[in-house]
């Protein structure tokens, strides 16, 4: 055993491991096997549908608490929270809370003298989808993740300077995310979902209008291209959102749906043209992160959260007639993709590889209660 046995963590606010969903998930199980293998005694907290008593298991070494809550959408979310809280406020050991969306509830654990670092993740009230009740939650939220949690964590320097005009920047700490590298990914399953290697752009993002997709597929269809936008995401013809990007899209742009088998989404990766990256708000995305690993030149939109994770490795647009010009960059320059992916992997190695940022959080942790 190494040093640090003994430890104890609780991981609250996610869905629960392994990863099924999103960067949360995926970071979580990361973060677990790895303070597993350095001795550490992690507990993960896992979202059922369902009733009944909570029960645990053991995942690769990593201890789950499964909560069965019945309601489903945001209103069963909130009741997890509250009910992992309610479990973890009877345990020892310090607390890492991924997101703020229930940040009031933590105050439960303050309450009971249980150390709790807080992942602050994006600015969500200022995302456009929320109503006013949605956004004046949020925000509330963030108020209270800043005053409750013992320390906080950011993911990028925007995020950083966002929560420093509510508290100290000693209660601050900044890490990204991090992710594989893909040296070499079979493309069998890019050519199941009839696509071409090297012929397509992905586009991995919920559809709504701040991640930029009615830009992307406007830009996209202005010019026939030779080549396909490959559209990750579920659409759903009675959202007036979604209808205007399917009525957009040109005849080179197909929907392949929601897709979150890890496989599939690797290869679609690897052997893209180039990854698009739309998203207006938000810190490090994982998404973007797993590009730049992957070695895909980048087409994102220009603000300054992209800027930072990116960097070289991508060319910006802010419109659709933006966007078409970068396509048409891109297609026309072998160099110019041949730079670009590479600068991703620099940019990668640089900063975002998961030994370096898992090392930072274990050093955080072990720094304020662990």
């Amino acid at each position: 055993m190494s040093e640090v046995t003994g430890r104890r963590l609780r991981i609250l606010g996610i869905r629960g491991v392994p990863a099924a969903h999103g960067g949360f998930e995926t970071f979580a199980e990361q973060l677990s096997l790895f303070l597993v293998s350095r001795g550490w005694d992690v507990t993960v907290y896992c979202q059922e549908q369902g009733e009944g008593p909570l029960r645990e298991d053991v995942w690769r070494g990593v201890k789950r608490i499964h909560v069965p809550v019945g309601p489903e959408g945001p209103a069963g979310a909130m009741l997890f929270d509250w009910k992992s809280i309610g479990h973890a406020v009877r345990s020892p050991g310090l607390c890492l809370t991924l997101g703020y969306n229930t940040a009031v509830f933590c105050a439960r654990l303050r309450l009971r003298g249980i150390p709790n670092l807080i992942n602050m993740d994006g600015i969500e009230w200022a995302r456009a989808k929320w109503g006013p009740v949605g956004k004046a939650w949020f925000w509330l939220n963030d108020w209270a993740g800043c005053w409750i949690g013992n320390h906080l964590i950011a993911d990028h320097p925007w995020i950083q300077a966002h929560l420093r005009t509510r508290v100290a920047a000693s209660k601050i700490t900044t890490i990204p995310y991090g992710a594989e590298e893909l040296l070499s990914v079979p493309s069998d399953p890019v050519c199941a979902l009839g696509l071409e290697p090297g012929r397509f752009l992905t586009v991995i993002a919920r559809a709504e209008p701040e991640n930029s997709i009615l830009e992307i597929v406007e830009g996209f269809s202005a010019a026939p291209r030779g080549l396909t936008l490959a559209v990750l995401g579920k659409y759903d013809r009675s959202n007036a959102y979604h209808r205007a990007v399917q009525e957009r899209a040109g005849e080179e742009v197909v929907f392949l749906g929601a897709i979150y088998d890890r496989p599939i989404v690797q290869a679609l990766r690897f052997h893209s043209l180039a990854y698009v990256h739309g998203h207006r708000v938000g810190g490090t995305n994982p998404s973007l992160v797993e590009a730049l690993g992957a070695g895909n030149p980048v087409i994102a939109h220009d603000n300054p959260y992209n800027r930072w994770v990116a960097g070289e490795a991508a060319v910006y647009f802010r419109h659709a007639g933006g966007f078409s010009d970068c396509v048409a960059s891109l297609v026309s320059s072998a160099a110019l993709r041949s730079d670009l992916a590479a600068r991703a992997r620099d940019r990668f190695l640089a900063a975002f590889q998961w030994p370096d940022v898992l090392g930072q959080y274990e050093k955080v942790l072990t720094a304020h209660g662990a």
